[in-house]
């Protein structure tokens, strides 16, 4: 098999290797097989036309052309002029299944079905990608820049994946890459001749020297495979999606202990409002007359670093049977419970159990934790709502604007966790929320007038076409530009409760759906939302409404604001429930829930007092990670700088230094042209060895005088008795080079630069290395004799 063939093969064997990571995202894998043979007849025609041979731009233009014929063939036979070649008909065709499968990727959770526009995708991708890696591996012979698409497709499978198996994704891609790696590192050395073959051995089968530097390869492949998935562990960790198919991990455990913490939410509840279709994604029915406050919590982001806010990590552990009383709620306000059955739709996986809030029990089944602090419940080991049908007990709690306006203040603890602002965050924020709340003479007071300046004084617009935004000024740009939707409102609001020292936090879930007919409500993705919530001691927390044209304002929110053209809201109606109000147990205070929080932070929960930013180790984290990930790839352009530093600077003046700079000024010319695309004889003289470079560099004179002059100089040290000192041996190398150099193509030019061939000998100084070390090892080991038997002679 040639080497062409070979390297052909291996290309595709990379490729489809990294579509593995494709594998979790469709259900059924039946794409895969298409995807194999489509691709084997795409290489099979770059094999045929290299073999011709067609010029490189007409071999990947041959297998373009088969690519697109064979998705004609595919997937629009019918509209293409004798089934294979596409026309206007089957270009309209391809954009109507592209953009249906767009559509059916933001749709559907993972696995996802294997639609027509999905299956084009996934097949169509794999031939893109293995056309960009047999071009740049095969037609170009360069492996090394054939991993930027490799690692395109892996990427964007790892992005959307949940995360479960994604190293064994990578382990699968990144072999693929190493064989083509390694398979053109052996195409390339058994052009170079003996020299680089393999170390001689001894009869009894130990290697005399360096050992070959394909096996060499093969090594380091094999422990920079094992770098790259061990390093990240150490890492700090990127998760996606909440509201989408991927939600957050779950520690270990048999629901007693562990920890479980989330990600933001915003991209998904943007795309949630944004959605084309409004599909279903719960179906609820439940005992309570008003609907206005059934909103369908699913967790709660109470970590604010300036850009945006995030779930804590908190300790979670096995669902009670019955929830304890929310923190801070009080035996004097009015409440009623409320049972609500909720059927999740088969698409919708998800995390976290959206719930109406607070919760007092839940029946489910599977595998479920619950955290406390924000009265959660999770899935374990990658549970999620699919299909899942489960029933809710929660209060519907009704306080008074009287009790809210009389709340005490809240324990020290909460309330240095939860109005905890970072420096960085704009001044605009407070001086507004102080001139909004001007003459309030409560946090009560402060909550409403800031929920009204959002809803209906400050002239703000509702619009989901609103990027999320980035940086410490997002919420600053807000308020200037006001417009936003659900995650704006909230997140300013929140922000500005807590700089007049009100606890808030967001929560992110469901607003209330729309009833059916049949008394069932709908809840769909475009009642995705996100609420401020704040906390009063003797209620708890409680929610507000600032996003106008959603959702609904709580009754005792009532707006005193003169001039307000919002209707009323209904109070609550007065049979919430069937059965009396649940009775409160003796002590329903924080003392009385959380003595713990009470008394000092939650270790979970607390805020780090030595500032609002990441904490040191993490930044330390990222610092060694981020230079490891630069001068990883950059070591031997690197290590290369170095050595030619050292070999031509300046040098001893006395006569046992003249032949160890003559020697080093040598392996710097010979390692010269190595990165330049001439491979070293170490079989020749010095004087020929120099013949050779020189013809093959096809040197301008001076230069080729330059390298005789320095071959002369080391026939010098190695044969003369006395050998003289040659001056500027150094400054003939920097001749020889830079004549190699506008002589050389960019790519040969840019390739000498960032992946010298020489650096090689820096393997095999290592195999030298362990070699000796081995041998030494093997001789110091004490030799245990046999002992000899009775009667057995010498």
């Amino acid at each position: 098999m040639s080497g062409r063939t070979r390297m052909a093969l291996c290309a595709a064997a990379a490729t489809l290797m990294a579509a593995c990571a494709l594998l979790p995202l469709v259900s059924p894998i039946t794409w895969l097989m298409q995807a194999i043979f489509l691709l084997s007849i795409q290489t099979g025609v770059g094999m045929a036309a290299r073999r011709v041979p067609l010029a490189r731009p007409l071999t990947v233009a041959a297998q373009a052309l088969v690519a697109l014929m064979l998705l004609t063939l595919t997937f629009a036979g019918r509209q293409a002029i004798i089934g294979v070649i596409p026309g206007p008909e089957a270009f309209r065709h391809f954009a109507d299944l592209l953009q249906a499968g767009g559509d059916d990727v933001s749709r559907y959770s993972i696995p996802a079905p294997l639609s027509d526009g999905i299956r084009l995708m996934l097949i169509g991708g794999v031939l893109i990608i293995g056309l960009a890696v047999d071009t740049l591996a095969v037609t170009f012979r360069s492996a090394a820049p054939a991993g930027l698409p490799l690692l395109a497709l892996y990427s964007v499978a790892a992005g959307l994946s949940d995360g479960g198996a994604d190293w064994l994704w990578f382990l699968v891609a990144a072999m693929g890459y190493l064989m083509l790696l390694l398979a053109e590192g052996r195409d390339r050395l058994s052009q170079w001749g003996r020299v680089f073959g393999g170390a001689p051995r001894t009869p009894g089968g130990e290697p005399t020297g360096a050992l070959a530097p394909v096996r060499t390869g093969r090594r380091i492949g094999v422990v920079a495979l094992g770098i790259a998935l061990v390093v990240p562990l150490a890492l700090p960790a990127m998760n996606g999606g909440l509201l989408d198919a991927a939600g957050a991990g779950v520690g270990p455990g048999s629901g007693r202990g562990g920890t479980v913490s989330a990600v933001n939410p915003l991209v998904s509840l943007r795309d949630s409002l944004n959605v084309d279709e409004d599909r279903e994604v719960i179906s609820l029915k439940t005992n309570t007359a008003d609907l206005s406050n059934l909103y369908l919590r699913i967790v709660s982001l109470d970590e604010f670093d300036g850009t945006t806010w995030e779930p804590a990590k908190r300790s979670i552990e096995a669902v009670p049977d019955r929830f304890p009383t929310p923190i801070g709620l009080g035996p004097d306000v009015r409440r009623a419970e409320v049972e609500t059955t909720i059927s999740a739709a088969d698409w919708y996986a998800q995390n976290w159990l959206p719930m109406p809030y607070p919760p007092s029990g839940v029946d489910i089944d599977g595998r479920w934790r619950y955290e406390p602090l924000g009265m959660t419940v999770v899935g374990d080991r990658r549970q999620t709502t699919r299909g899942a049908t489960y029933t809710v007990r929660s209060l519907d709690v009704q306080p008074t604007p009287e009790q809210l306006a009389d709340a005490p203040e809240p324990p020290a603890a909460l309330k240095r966790e939860f109005t905890e602002l970072p420096g960085s965050l704009p001044a605009v924020v407070a001086e507004t929320a102080r001139e909004v709340t001007k003459g309030a003479t409560s946090h009560y007071q402060q909550a409403v007038k800031l929920q009204d300046y959002f809803a209906i004084t400050g002239g703000f617009q509702y619009d989901t076409d609103v990027k999320v935004g980035s940086g410490r000024t997002a919420i600053a740009r807000f308020l200037r530009d006001k417009q936003g939707f659900c995650v704006h409102f909230s997140f300013a609001m929140a922000a500005m409760a807590r700089s007049l020292d009100i606890p808030a936090r967001v929560a992110v879930g469901f607003a209330p759906g729309t009833p059916q007919g049949d008394d069932s409500v709908s809840v769909g993705l475009r009642d995705a939302h996100a609420w401020p919530e704040l906390y009063f001691e003797g209620v708890g927390w409680t929610r507000f409404e600032p996003t106008p044209t959603r959702g609904s304002a709580p009754s005792y929110t009532q707006s005193d604001t003169p001039g307000s053209t919002v209707p009323d809201v209904a109070r609550p109606s007065q049979s919430t429930s069937t059965g009396p109000s649940a009775t409160p147990s003796a002590s329903e205070s924080c003392a009385g829930q959380n003595p713990q929080l009470c008394a000092s932070e939650s270790p979970q929960a607390a805020v780090p007092s030595g500032g609002d930013g990441p904490k040191w180790y993490v930044l330390l984290a990222w610092v060694l990670g981020g230079a490891a990930a630069l001068l990883i790839p950059a070591a031997p352009m690197l290590w290369r700088l170095r050595t030619r530093a050292v070999r031509l600077g300046a040098h001893g003046r006395a006569e046992a230094d003249i032949p160890l700079h003559t020697l080093a000024v040598w392996q710097e010319l010979t390692d010269t042209a190595w990165d330049f695309g001439i491979p070293p004889d170490d079989s020749q003289t010095p004087r020929k060895t120099a013949a050779r470079i020189v013809r093959l560099g096809h040197f301008d004179p001076p230069a080729a005088a330059s390298v005789h002059r320095v071959a002369d100089a080391v026939e010098q040290v190695l044969y003369a008795p006395s050998p003289r000192p040659t001056a500027g041996l150094a400054q003939d190398v920097r001749r020889v080079r830079s004549d190699l150099r506008s002589k050389a193509t960019w790519t040969t030019n840019l390739r000498a630069l960032l992946a010298p061939r020489s650096s090689v000998r820096v393997a095999w100084a290592l195999t030298e290395w362990w070699t000796d070390v081995k041998r030494r090892a093997r001789a110091a080991r004490p030799t245990l004799r046999r002992p000899s038997t009775p009667g057995q002679q010498g």
